[in-house]
């Protein structure tokens, strides 16, 4: 549907967004080790960290190897294995535009534990629709979308440039772009609800994010980007002093 490419949204109470930043060189360093490897070799890694419902249901038996993780851990575990090097960089593209801004509003830790959340929740929903699947369901899109759901809940006035149908570059704010993204999810969901990907723990990862983000962000945090009148922002914006994260702010998780 379209492609981010920047957002002009500042970071206010951290210096870096380090979990983000982390969370995509897991991701990379995972596909380095899985999808370089073949095709057979990714398979029986999907097997044994991917999330199979049928599995978690004893309709099939446990294959070998899974016993390394347990079943519980493959809620999140699917979550850092990718089909192709396009499905990881989409998943990681998306994390990268929006999830440093999400991070500064929850803080470090609280964000790790946000985006695992988010994984497991769209874990969850994946299995509720396909209780029996044996297909091992394999991506971080559902953790992404909560980020994006969280992203959309702050900040929907932020404009983001994005690449529209993958050719057209236009600036559009949040709420019209992210909300038609999530439209669009719902509508995937209810024409193709057993399509090969799983729009399914897209939806359980956007309502998991939208969700959390209430308990899970600062206090200090507004919505709906309600941070700073508009004198006050322009102060911001010019005086980099003024910003929370240079009065000792920026340790808060």
């Amino acid at each position: 549907m379209f492609i981010p490419i920047h957002d002009a949204n500042d970071l206010i109470y951290i210096k870096r967004q380090y979990v983000t930043l982390c969370l995509i060189a897991a991701n990379v360093a995972v596909w380095l080790v899985t999808g370089t490897m073949g095709e057979r070799v990714l398979a029986v890694y999907a097997t044994t960290f991917g999330f199979t419902p049928a599995y978690i249901q004893d309709i099939l038996p446990d294959p070998a190897g899974l016993g390394i993780v347990g079943e519980t851990s493959t809620y999140l575990t699917y979550a850092f294995l990718h089909g192709d090097i396009f499905h990881l960089g989409g998943n990681m593209l998306f994390l990268w535009v929006f999830g440093d801004n999400v991070e500064d509003a929850m803080g470090h830790l609280r964000f790790l534990a946000f985006y695992c959340l988010c994984a497991i929740g769209a874990a969850m929903a994946h299995g509720l629709l396909l209780p029996g699947s044996p297909t091992p369901l394999i991506g971080a899109s559902g953790a992404v979308a909560g980020v994006v759901a969280a992203y959309l809940i702050l900040h929907p006035r932020v404009k983001i440039w994005a690449l529209v149908f993958a050719k057209i570059p236009l600036r559009l704010r949040a709420q019209w772009l992210l909300g038609a993204w999530v439209a669009m999810q719902i509508v995937m969901f209810v024409a193709l609800p057993e399509d090969q990907v799983s729009w399914a723990a897209h939806l359980g990862g956007i309502v998991t994010g939208a969700l959390l983000v209430w308990p899970f962000k600062r206090k200090d945090q507004p919505i709906l980007d309600r941070r700073v009148e508009p004198p006050e922002a322009a102060i911001l914006a010019t005086d980099p002093d003024r910003r929370p994260w240079t009065t000792g702010q920026r340790n808060r998780l």
